[in-house]
């Protein structure tokens, strides 16, 4: 019995700090929001070509998680926001871009973006 609570005990603590660094990736604290539906903001779909052309956001441009650290250049000095599909690609592409010195935003999934960019638009 105390094997099976040092057992579940032990798998909270660990999806419980997963959680948190997971979260650990949004870099400078900023409403997202807001930022997403700045003008200055260049929004960045990290999934594969063939997703980005099937579905995107607006206003998106698409550089694959596998080119960002060489796209990072182009990106300094700009505002970045990056999303995938759930998130995992978006929070690899953030600690890339954050380690090459770009302000960048984890605006976590296409769906995520989608919505705040329709909350915006329906007048909200």
């Amino acid at each position: 019995m105390k094997g099976k609570i040092f057992g579940i005990i032990l798998a909270s603590n660990f999806l419980i700090s997963a959680c948190k660094t997971a979260n650990g990736t949004e870099s400078p604290k900023a409403n997202i929001k807001e930022v997403i539906n700045s003008s200055d903001v260049v929004l960045v779909d990290v999934r594969v070509p063939e997703q980005y052309a099937e579905e995107t956001v607006k206003n998106a441009i698409n550089i694959p998680l596998a080119e960002i650290q060489t796209s990072a250049e182009l990106l300094k000095g700009k505002k970045v926001v990056v999303f995938c599909n759930k998130g995992i690609q978006a929070d690899q592409a953030v600690e890339i871009l954050k380690k090459n010195g770009v302000e960048v935003y984890d605006g976590t999934s296409l769906q995520n973006v989608k919505a705040i960019q329709n909350e915006k638009y329906a007048g909200k």
